[in-house]
């Protein structure tokens, strides 16, 4: 969703109503992944895609009679359908595509999402009685629940949001309401917090590196003590800088899921502090600068410090995919590569989506 909201924001900005497509079931070989977005005005703005550009024209038109009627609706594009060919859908692929009028308290729900550090989950209708199709309820991995799907129907929403949140993958769900029977199908959206660098070390690496990651959405911070390469004129652009101890700084940052941590320095007297946190909290990627030997130095040095082996891992060392590159600027691109790797594999390489 982050990549269609700016465009949403202006839109609505402009006072013109936006309407929502979103992936919400695939089979086969279909190009993009169940929750991914497309928003679309009635004047022609378009943000987004949900094929890759196959069926984004039929997906526009729906698009513009849901504003129109004020109704959602369910498509199925797939290749036993001689619409498939009409609209370019030939490589493979089936999918489904809920779409509907963006209302207001959906979108405060996404902006939410957008600043948060807590998951949360948007559960939507699309299937079942008409009176309920398009309905939304709102869970966030802290328990909170707003919204309504029916009074029968909530229960089990919050129930499955609650299980899709703990395995971070947005999916389709049946419900079920007690004790009337009542049935319906929802899509469970999950809205993950923005991604997280950390980089420990203002070194040159760091320089490319943070500016090639707010490339791909994450929020960036700089950690170093040392004043020659903690500070603004080296980094402009990066959303945070701290100048404490290592270990300190990532304990005031509160890793969480949504964390990535390239230690940097090739210091240990910088690094193994921030290893040290780094390892024990729930980041999802720790990565460490130096060669194997280095490594074998660093991991002799964090076993006698306490650090367990399990913890120990968890880290990538050395840092990067194998690349080849010696410029720092390769070196940076085969970091974050290796991030965006770890981030959209779960741990038994599953896809996890935001």
């Amino acid at each position: 969703m982050r990549e269609v909201l700016s465009d949403i924001e202006r839109w609505t900005a402009e006072g013109k109503r936006v309407a929502a497509a979103t992936v919400v079931q695939t089979w086969g070989s279909a190009p993009r992944a169940a929750g991914s977005k497309m928003a679309m005005t009635a004047e022609g703005g378009i943000a987004g895609s949900v094929s890759g550009g196959c069926v984004e024209s039929a997906v526009f038109e729906a698009g513009r009679q849901a504003l129109a009627s004020g109704k959602p609706r369910l498509l199925h594009f797939g290749v036993t359908d001689d619409r498939a060919w009409e609209v370019g859908l030939a490589c493979g692929g089936t999918i489904e595509v809920f779409v509907e009028p963006l209302d207001e308290a959906t979108l405060s729900a996404y902006r939410e999402a957008a600043g948060s550090r807590v998951p949360s989950a948007v559960v939507t209708v699309v299937r079942g009685p008409e009176e309920l199709l398009g309905r939304h309820l709102y869970a966030a991995a802290d328990g909170r629940v707003t919204g309504s799907l029916a009074p029968d129907l909530d229960e089990p929403a919050g129930r499955a949001a609650a299980q899709a949140l703990a395995q971070r993958r947005s999916r389709r769900a049946p419900l079920k309401g007690e004790p009337s029977g009542q049935e319906a199908e929802a899509f469970i959206e999950i809205l993950a917090p923005p991604p997280e660098l950390v980089a420990v070390g203002g070194v040159h690496i760091a320089l490319a590196l943070t500016a090639m990651a707010k490339t791909l959405g994450f929020r960036t911070t700089v950690v170093d003590p040392r004043k020659a390469f903690g500070n603004r004129e080296r980094f402009p652009a990066v959303d945070r800088l701290l100048t404490s101890w290592p270990d300190a700084a990532l304990r005031e940052i509160g890793l969480t899921a949504s964390s990535a941590v390239a230690v940097l320095t090739h210091d240990p007297k910088l690094d193994d502090p921030a290893l040290s946190v780094a390892l024990a909290s729930p980041a999802f990627y720790v990565g460490a600068l130096g060669s194997r030997r280095t490594h074998e130095k660093r991991r002799r040095r964090l076993l006698e410090a306490g650090l367990s082996e399990e913890s120990l891992a968890r880290l990538y060392a050395p840092i990067g995919l194998p690349l080849g590159g010696r410029a720092p600027e390769e070196i940076a691109v085969a970091i974050l590569a290796q991030i965006v790797q770890a981030r959209n594999s779960g741990p038994a390489g599953e896809q996890l989506t935001d």
